[in-house]
């Protein structure tokens, strides 16, 4: 188990805490959710070209790109819901109400995910453990909604 992992893992819980709340403040001095999501993920592209050589990695060949099924080109198509979603509705529920809901169908599609070994995720099958952990955390977020 390498560690390091798990603490860029809660990074990212901060990140997206943080950014949720960043582009909702964009939509409120530009007022247009879509532009905020657009100007998000076009940083988003720029910074992803400028750490690209860092990483030298071979760039796909036109015919493995040619070669991928359709479902898995829909990732941009889910993250613009996403963003877009976080940015027309956490300024009406909340930033922790907001975040406690996506943790929730987050770890309830996950957990679906790993035991079913879905979308190529390696089999891990839901346990008793797993099952109350799940529920402690829907439990979690109701009180956090409800208050």
């Amino acid at each position: 188990m390498n560690i390091i992992f798990y603490f860029f893992a809660i990074l990212c819980g901060v990140a997206n805490s943080i950014q949720s709340g960043v582009n909702a403040e964009l939509r409120k001095s530009i007022q247009n959710p879509i532009y905020s999501a657009i100007i998000s993920f076009c940083i988003g592209l720029i910074t992803l070209i400028l750490i690209t050589p860092f990483f030298r990695e071979p760039i796909p060949s036109l015919a493995s790109l040619k070669s991928v099924a359709w479902w898995k080109w829909t990732g941009g198509l889910l993250g613009a819901f996403f963003v877009t979603t976080v940015i027309l509705s956490i300024q009406k529920i909340g930033s922790a109400n907001m975040l406690a809901l996506i943790v929730a169908g987050q770890l309830i599609t996950a957990m679906t995910l790993d035991h079913f070994g879905l979308l190529g995720f390696k089999v891990h099958p839901i346990s008793l453990m797993r099952i109350i952990g799940g529920i402690v955390t829907v439990v979690g977020v109701y009180m956090i909604v409800k208050n």
